[in-house]
């Protein structure tokens, strides 16, 4: 089975439209600010792709566009001023910043209540103790579409092969609290194949254009591939797409996979974040 994320990403925003007209029953427009540091094309897309998303919901939200050349004090400044507005309810830093400013001192810069990417340290504490508030959005879709395949999580045996802050680590525990036996792979494992065939539910995230083939997987894994890499003029994931379909149960493709349920979370975030600060959960 192909996992169709563009139909699973339409059920959330339909959800999330949802609520958010509730919450403007009360008077309430979710707001989300979105900064984005300089004009890095990549950066400029996601950014555009996630105000089309916010449209389609009927969230408000405002672009902030500073200059490649800002200095780290003004790009906190900013942030702390967000902070404090009262339509304001969600803030996203777009990454990766210009070599001169600190990602993390920006991050930690961003009030935890409107830290809609889950990066903030207050919110990846929460996490690790089981105790989940808003969380890194592309884990949060992975986990949102094993639940909606009917996918027991728990007792399961899960690969993830990458370590990242953004997916690797922060879905390892976002597993664990749901009872998976987990198992984190990376660039300095040895001997991969001995551990991807391992697993019930594979997730790779390491950037290596067609890294997992046939025999890497276990017959009838759900495989989910958060890849996303340029090949000539293609856009290819980190698994052998072709070879591996006929062996999993159920596999993402590249694109349309994770990450419209990446964007579908962020969206949902920003009402979490709206409903807790305006005391209506």
């Amino acid at each position: 089975m192909i996992i169709d994320g563009k139909a699973m990403a339409s059920q959330v925003e339909a959800e999330t439209r949802s609520r958010i007209a509730k919450l403007m029953e009360k008077g309430i427009v979710p707001g989300l600010a979105a900064i984005l540091v300089g004009s890095n094309p990549a950066s400029q897309m996601y950014v555009r792709l996630k105000h089309s998303a916010c449209a389609r919901v009927g969230l408000r939200s405002e672009n902030v566009q500073l200059s490649e050349d800002i200095d780290e004090d003004k790009l906190l400044a900013k942030i702390e001023e967000l902070n404090r507005r009262a339509d304001i309810h969600g803030i996203m830093l777009e990454l990766p910043l210009p070599k001169h400013l600190d990602p993390r001192k920006a991050m930690m810069t961003i009030a935890p209540e409107k830290d809609v990417d889950g990066f903030h340290p207050e919110n990846m504490g929460a996490l690790l103790l089981g105790a989940e508030k808003l969380v890194p959005c592309t884990p949060k879709g992975i986990i949102y579409a094993l639940e909606h395949l009917g996918v027991k999580l728990e007792g399961a045996e899960a690969v993830i092969v990458g370590h990242s802050n953004v997916v690797g680590k922060p879905l390892a525990a976002m597993m664990l609290n749901r009872n998976a036996t987990v198992q984190v792979c990376h660039v300095y494992t040895k001997n991969l194949v001995e551990h991807t065939r391992r697993g019930d539910i594979l997730v790779v995230a390491a950037g290596v254009p067609g890294l997992i083939k046939a025999d890497m997987v276990k017959p009838g894994a759900y495989v989910f591939d958060v890849g996303i890499n340029r090949v000539g003029d293609k856009t290819v994931g980190d698994v052998d797409f072709d070879a591996v379909k006929d062996i999993a149960s159920a596999i993402t493709p590249v694109p349309g996979g994770v990450g419209p349920l990446t964007v579908s979370m962020m969206l949902s975030q920003v009402v979490s974040a709206t409903e807790a600060q305006t005391g209506h959960l």
